[in-house]
């Protein structure tokens, strides 16, 4: 049914949201395997192809070897004879080791074989062709040490001078949570998106964090005394993927400090709602968890009591909330129901809604007290329902039947669903449409007085929250937050991506900065006044992107091997290619900006030189010899090489200049200096990875262009802080929390002073303020933020 589609997509992630996720794990893990496998294979073939080449050579340089072993020998003997001829032999030496080493990297089958042989012969050389390996899944990566590195045993890993304080949080979770929206006596919206409940006050523009939660934040409740606040939380899997345990937390929204945390252990899969209750100074708490059975739970909060739990419903369920004359009522709704319960004795009974001769709806959305005692429903059929008691019918029932709830009257009021509704203080109803995106402000009994209509690329009415009874905020479907009022329209306050995130660039001389992902949306944010500064929408999704060096446009590359370049000023399209037909992973200009590099998933780097002030392109070449896809790549600084890693763990390194040629010989590059730092594997980052870590672990890296520090996106919802470089195993970190999903990239900013951290299915973006000593040569430029303090979470790992 036409009509039903605005509400289908806006309830399916509450129908069977953990079945779906858990489904989601398995799919991308069998994905992950068979890339590998394809990878692997590849790999395989390639190289046997470069052993059957380099066999003729192989038996050359052995027989060269022994026959120079046996000089070696001779020149030991006689080694009295002339100091000349000595340093003459140590010269051979060091060409023939070069050579060797050349020779392994082109046939790693014999690697062990070749490389014991000439540690055991030639000990004194082990500096000049050293290599550590790391394995991942099995297989082994070999990278060479610097050579300003004399003792690698000997090097201190130490955690990084700099520390990260939370800074800003953009983005509201509005596209699957409801009442989650409320203004605070101090002038601060509270929400929520990703691990953070934010307090945003409006008029002087700042926020604050509460971040004691663990997992993604699903539901709030506000305390009749406008100040204390309930948050409930999934319960999300650790890093094994053993689930772990929600809760719920009250906390003082003044001072941020958690007073009590209820429910660990007793609720399942998460809190989907929760309610205080307000006819006796909310004293008790309502908690319905996300189990099977959907369990509905009375606390005495401030004593943590648990003082009744039973089984409300297998369906879904979207609200509940307590009488306001009378904390032995409480009032759930969801999926093809409404619950009216009561408490007594300390046991919960509920009596069901009866629908009677009207339609039954799909969803009851939501649901208010109005002044008359009455409950005003809201369902996906557009209609408000006015529920009374009633005599119950005894020839249904049967004898003894006690009073029902039943419908008293029906008012039509949306095209689509009445996804919420708010009572004024006069009692004043105001509704909020779904497939319409109305705000229509009814009198007590019902009669329509004003309504206006919501921009669509906003979405649905999500929530609303009462200002001064003229003001609103609404909170919609496509993750905004509007103030505004019915005369003079509405405008965005708080905006954010609606689909999982990945591409992330900061400008190279702003505080500027680039989100695109599977929304289609390319967002350009200022990082000092955080807001949204435009947003262009795409015809397929986003992946990366990167600036040019002149900071006049930007690349971005999209999911069907299709890139464009935007003009920063204009926000029009400048340039529009297509390279293969798979996605694209990664966009890098070189640090003149006159060549950019693609990575594909098709295996190739695609270059460019790039004119017209990045406004002009032409192909330059193909760096082919991958055997899996793009993940990252980097420029050295003078713009002649590229680093890159593939999806099968490779790390291979090109001469650009000279026509995109494979550098086979990695050893000769163990020196160079990068422009960038993003590759995840590679000497200088060997440290970020912890022992036994899945090749995936690591989404994103970045060295700080300070080269002190590097941060790093994992995939179990952390921003990590490192020393750079970090080239030993188990090197401390800081780590912090906030995303409630993977962690898909991050950037610093222009001048080190903040890092950006991106969440992939969270759809949130955290800003994070570096603070410490040694945050670059231009540590004293910080943003124009005046953000109010904030409830930071680090901690240190040491020795992980």
């Amino acid at each position: 049914i036409p009509g039903y589609q605005d509400d289908v997509s806006a309830e399916s992630s509450t129908e069977f949201p953990d079945r779906m996720s858990l489904m989601e794990v398995r799919l991308q893990a069998q994905e992950d395997e068979i890339t590998l496998l394809k990878s692997s294979l590849a790999d395989a073939l390639r190289k046997l192809r470069l052993h059957d080449q380099q066999i003729p050579l192989l038996k050359q340089q052995l027989i060269a070897g022994k026959r120079f072993v046996k000089g070696i020998i001779r020149v030991r003997r006689n080694s009295e004879k002339s100091r000349d001829s000595q340093d003459k032999t140590k010269q051979r030496l060091s060409k023939k080791a070069a050579s060797s080493t050349n020779l392994l990297t082109r046939s790693p089958i014999i690697v062990a074989t070749v490389n014991i042989r000439v540690l055991c012969i030639l000990p004194f050389i082990l500096l000049t062709g050293q290599s550590i390996k790391m394995f991942i899944r099995g297989r082994p990566i070999t990278m060479y040490i610097p050579s300003n590195i004399l003792n690698y045993e000997e090097l201190r890993m130490d955690l990084p001078s700099q520390k990260l304080d939370l800074d800003w949080v953009y983005g509201y979770r509005g596209r699957d949570c409801r009442a989650n929206l409320y203004l605070l006596p101090s002038g601060e919206a509270v929400y929520f998106i990703a691990c953070v409940v934010v307090l945003y006050h409006i008029r002087n523009q700042t926020q604050r964090h509460y971040q004691k939660h663990t997992d993604c934040v699903r539901c709030l409740a506000i305390h009749p005394d406008k100040v204390r606040v309930a948050s409930g939380q999934t319960a999300g899997v650790d890093k094994d993927g053993k689930p772990l345990q929600p809760f719920v937390h009250i906390w003082d929204s003044k001072t941020l400090v958690t007073l009590q945390q209820i429910g660990l252990g007793t609720f399942e899969r998460g809190v989907g709602a929760l309610a205080f209750s307000s006819s006796d100074n909310g004293t008790f708490l309502c908690v319905i968890d996300d189990s099977n059975e959907h369990m509905i739970s009375v606390w005495d909060w401030n004593k943590n009591i648990k003082h009744t739990e039973v089984k409300s419903t297998n369906e879904a369920v979207l609200g509940v909330d307590f009488s306001p004359t009378d904390t032995n009522n409480i009032i759930s709704c969801g999926k093809s129901h409404v619950y009216f319960w009561t408490l007594s004795t300390g046991t919960l009974t509920k009596k069901q809604g009866i629908f009677g001769k009207y339609k039954k709806p799909k969803f009851v959305l939501c649901f208010v007290f109005s002044l008359t005692g009455d409950v005003l429903t809201g369902d996906s059929e557009g209609n408000i329902l006015t529920w009374g008691k009633s005599a119950a019918d005894t020839k249904t029932l049967g004898k003894g039947a006690k009073e029902t709830f039943q419908i008293m009257k029906q008012t039509r009021a949306h095209e689509g669903s009445v996804f919420t509704m708010c009572i004024l203080q006069g009692g004043a109803i105001l509704s909020g449409g779904g497939k319409d995106r109305k705000i229509i402000r009814w009198s007590a009994d019902l009669a329509p007085e004003r309504e206006c209509e919501i921009p669509e690329k906003f979405g649905a009415v999500r929530t609303i929250a009462d200002v001064d009874g003229e003001e609103l905020l609404v909170g919609t479907t496509r993750n905004a937050i509007l103030r505004g009022t019915f005369s003079d329209g509405f405008v965005a306050i708080v905006q954010g991506h609606v689909d999982e995130m990945w591409g992330l660039a900061t400008h190279p001389t702003q505080n500027i900065f680039i989100t695109c992902g599977n929304d289609r949306q390319v967002c350009v944010w200022n990082a000092g006044d955080h807001k949204l500064d435009w947003c262009a929408t795409l015809e397929e999704s986003g992946l990366c992107a990167d600036f040019s060096p002149n900071g006049a446009v930007v690349s971005v590359g999209l999911s069907t091997g299709r890139w464009v370049v935007l003009d920063l000023q204009t926000k029009e399209v400048v340039s529009d290619l297509t390279d293969g037909n798979e996605q694209l992973s990664v966009m890098r200009y070189s640090p003149d900006g006159s060549f950019l590099a693609v990575g594909s998933h098709d295996n190739f780097i695609y270059i460019y030189n790039v004119t017209e002030g990045g406004r002009r392109y032409t192909r330059f070449g193909k760096c082919t010899g991958h055997s899996s896809f793009i993940t990252h790549l980097d420029w050295s600084k003078d713009g002649k090489y590229i680093m890159s890693n593939s999806g099968d763990y490779e790390i291979l390194y090109w001469d650009v200049a000279s026509g995109c040629k494979l550098l086979r010989n990695r050893f000769e590059s163990k020196d160079r200096e990068w422009a960038s730092y993003t590759c995840v594997l590679g000497f200088h980052v060997m440290g970020v990875w912890l022992e036994g870590s899945d090749g995936t672990d690591i989404n994103a890296l970045c060295r700080s262009h300070s080269e002190r520090m590097v941060a790093v996106a994992d995939d179990f919802c952390k921003v990590h802080l490192f020393q750079y470089p970090c080239p030993k195993p188990k090197a401390p970190s800081y780590k912090y929390e906030g995303h409630g999903s993977h962690v898909t990239n991050v950037r610093f900013t222009h001048n080190d002073s903040h890092l950006l951290s991106m969440g992939g299915k969270d759809t949130c973006i955290l800003q994070w303020r570096v603070k410490g000593a040694g945050t670059g040569d231009h540590s004293k430029e910080h943003l124009a933020s005046s953000s109010s303090v904030c409830s930071s979470s680090s901690s240190p790992e040491n020795g992980r």
